[in-house]
């Protein structure tokens, strides 16, 4: 299948590592050119240069703050005149309680999960009204409708980030832009791993039966997801074969979601 995607411009933020750098690679395999944002520089050299046959820039951002946006855009516009698609991966789980999570925990992942995606939004999405359209995927979770206990933060950004993937979508459709949300379940990342190395240390099981017991209590597929399996979700979405998909969340979870959305 041609996804049409050859010499398309992509900015993917998080773009370094885990579900991100596994869309920047699918997305490169269609023919799409890459700006990777992150703020590890030399974690995105890296990835840039594994990353063969089409023109990849790293952009060393902290997307919390405008002035990571602007130095963002300004890259993308000085290397490729404007992006096609945006990709607003970056972000990170929580851990808290809420009658204890001072107000600075709350305002950095509403930054973070947010702040970031309405900034990009503001800084990228009139050069792609000029290109005549584009796409904009926001990586949510499942967590913003089937919160988990132990990261009320996460929970309530990611669904706040679904509502205002709904809300831009309605803006922008007329400008030929389409706006979609994925939320993935359990992902096997970096992340997932050095949690589960940590709370396994020193016991009798293993990083990965910890992993495995929570992929068969939750996920009825009884396994984690690959990055790569939902960076495939993310490349259709982004391509002209998914025209007619605009304003939706999507769910990719192996089964894992049971309330009624």
């Amino acid at each position: 299948m041609d996804l049409n995607l050859t010499g398309k411009v992509a900015v993917v933020t998080g773009g370094s590592a885990g579900i991100g750098l596994a869309i920047a690679r699918g997305l490169a395999a269609e023919g799409a050119h890459l700006a990777l944002c992150g703020r590890d520089e030399e974690r995105l050299r890296e990835a840039a240069s594994e990353i063969p046959g089409v023109r990849v820039i790293g952009v060393a951002a902290d997307l919390t703050s405008q002035d990571g946006v602007d130095r963002l855009a300004a890259a993308v516009r000085e290397e490729f005149g404007g992006a096609d698609i945006l990709i607003n991966n970056a972000g990170t789980g929580s851990e808290e309680k809420i009658l204890t999570a001072p107000d600075e925990r709350w305002q950095l992942y509403w930054e973070l999960h947010v702040m970031a995606a309405v900034r990009l939004a503001r800084a990228i999405a009139p050069g792609m009204k000029a290109r005549g359209g584009g796409v904009i995927l926001h990586n949510a979770s499942i967590c913003a409708t089937q919160p988990l206990g132990y990261e009320p933060i996460y929970n309530v950004t990611k669904a706040a980030l679904v509502m205002f993937s709904k809300c831009l979508a309605n803006e922008l459709i007329g400008d030929n832009i389409r706006v979609n949300a994925v939320n993935p379940g359990l992902v096997m990342t970096g992340d997932w791993v050095k949690t589960a190395k940590l709370l396994t240390e020193g016991t009798d099981q293993t990083w990965e039966q910890y992993l495995q017991k929570i992929a068969e209590d939750n996920a009825p597929i009884g396994r984690f997801a690959t990055p790569e399996e939902i960076a495939d979700l993310f490349v259709f979405l982004s391509s002209a074969r998914a025209t007619y998909a605009v304003g939706s969340t999507y769910y990719i979870d192996g089964g894992w979601l049971n309330v009624t959305t």
